[in-house]
């Protein structure tokens, strides 16, 4: 059986195919776009998995590679096995630095400060007094993140000591961003402890928020900045959560 189309072309003119039955449907086959749950074209380059995001982003930033002041912190959860390969390419120490968001009462999403690990506080006065926050309130939910981020800083930890950040390069690491809000956390959380430098390295963010980020950190480094962002695991093929003792795994193999 014989099939005859037309196809229009760029230049106005009309085009006429004819083939086979069987072999305009081969034809239509290897046209075929393949698409993954988020509706992206497979062929687009991504990572393949954490690992992956890591040894990419440890290529951008093998300047660094044996600095004896720099360190690599990850954020946890996802950040972690990032920051472990970066850290493992470039020999350079590993540790987590857990982030807490201090959200406004009943606006959660929307932060009036942060605490990070090392006893470090950030408010944002200004939020303060738009949201109309009280001081119990500040108490109440500074209390509640204390308490999330010790029991993290316990099981990620144990015993060990967090890394010196005072006078020291710092690269700090996640898997991607799609708003910046915790990252920024982190950069103000840090800024605080008196870093040399502040170093963000992230597998994928919008350009937007790569834009945002670069007005509080000191050097920003992103593999990926597509407009069409999605969703970070949208730019993994790999994008199973991480745990906890994957976590601690890590950590551990610093020893």
């Amino acid at each position: 059986m014989f099939l005859s189309f037309s196809l229009n072309n760029p230049t106005g003119s009309n085009s006429t195919i004819n083939c086979r039955f069987s072999d305009c449907d081969s034809k239509r086959a290897q046209k075929t776009t393949v698409r993954d749950n988020w509706g992206m074209r497979k062929e687009r380059d991504r990572f393949r998995n954490r690992t992956d995001a890591g040894l990419r982003l440890a290529e951008q930033l093998s300047a660094y590679h044996g600095l004896e002041d720099a360190i690599v912190l990850g954020l946890p959860r996802g950040g972690v096995p990032v920051a472990a390969e970066i850290a493992s390419s470039l020999d350079l120490p590993l540790d987590v630095l857990i982030v807490r968001k201090l959200g406004v009462p009943g606006y959660e999403e929307v932060a009036f400060g942060a605490i990070a690990s090392g006893g470090v506080e950030v408010l944002n006065t200004s939020v303060i007094r738009s949201a109309h926050i009280d001081q119990a309130d500040i108490e109440r939910v500074r209390s509640e993140q204390t308490r999330e981020l010790a029991r993290r800083e316990l099981a990620y930890r144990g015993d060990r000591s967090p890394l010196e950040i005072v006078g020291r390069t710092v690269i700090v690491v996640d898997d991607g961003t799609a708003t910046g809000a915790t990252m920024r956390a982190a950069v103000e959380a840090l800024r605080v402890a008196a870093p040399h430098k502040i170093i963000v390295a992230v597998g994928v963010t919008p350009p937007d928020v790569k834009k945002q980020l670069e007005e509080s950190a000191d050097e920003v480094t992103a593999i990926f900045t597509p407009r069409n962002f999605m969703a970070v695991g949208a730019w993994f093929d790999d994008f199973n959560q991480t745990s906890d003792a994957e976590v601690i795994g890590l950590l551990a193999d610093q020893d």
